[in-house]
């Protein structure tokens, strides 16, 4: 943004809200990756994605995934 429009004060506007919501990513990661059944190293995998470009679709069907395979909020499956 600052350097497609030169805008200097949307940074200051639009990088707090991006990171705001990057830690809001973060913290559901971590909150649900054992429901998900996923280990430690995936979610950390899933976080680092998270950062790049486009990454987030990688996550999302890893996500959609684990949603067919059933075992989003079924304890029993989680090792």
């Amino acid at each position: 943004m600052k350097y497609a429009t030169s805008y200097e004060a949307g940074v200051t506007v639009v990088g707090p809200i991006h990171g705001v919501l990057y830690l809001m990513y973060v913290a559901a990661l971590f909150r649900w990756f054992a429901d998900l059944g996923w280990t430690f190293y995936r979610a950390f995998t899933a976080m680092a994605l998270g950062a790049l470009p486009l990454g987030g679709f990688l996550v999302d069907r890893w996500i959609r995934a684990a949603n067919q395979r059933g075992s989003i909020g079924d304890r029993s499956t989680v090792q």
